[in-house]
């Protein structure tokens, strides 16, 4: 066999191992109690605009959150109508919205992300230390190559 079909063959093997490992991990902590106020999904919107710390556009939000155009517009009004994000004109284009966490929506984003972080703690023991640098390290290096 060809160098090339081998990296191919290798290549594939350790996306699917962490596809799976995501995949199981994420029905593990989907599974969990602590979704009363937000659902996973919403969570993961919450968060990335918390993380931000700053108003973002649709379009921007979309490329931090694994939904789809359509999906991320449904759940943001699902989220302003509950009052966990406001919408704002984007002054730079009036036919633009931005978003923006609110107090309310900073306040379950930190109560859900306190049990969240301790749930992925637990997860993660199973890497020692220097595993878990070395993960980050290879998942920071794929997604800059990605943007190389």
């Amino acid at each position: 066999m060809s160098s090339h079909r081998t990296d191919i063959r290798l290549a594939n093997e350790a996306w699917e191992s962490l596809m799976t490992a995501h995949a199981r991990l994420s029905s593990d902590f989907s599974a969990r109690p602590i979704w009363g106020e937000a659902s996973m999904r919403e969570y993961d919107v919450l968060y990335t605009l918390v993380k931000r710390g700053e108003a973002m556009r649709l379009c921007d939000l979309q490329e931090e959150v694994l939904l789809s155009q359509p999906a991320l517009s449904r759940m943001v009004d699902r989220l302003a109508t509950r009052g966990l994000v406001l919408r704002m004109p984007d002054p730079e284009d009036g036919r633009a919205k931005l978003i923006e966490i609110s107090e309310e929506g900073a306040r379950v984003q930190r109560e859900v992300g306190r049990a969240h972080g301790r749930d992925i703690g637990q997860a993660m023991r199973a890497l020692s230390p220097e595993e878990l640098r070395e993960l980050q390290r290879l998942t920071e290096k794929l997604v800059a190559a990605r943007s190389a």
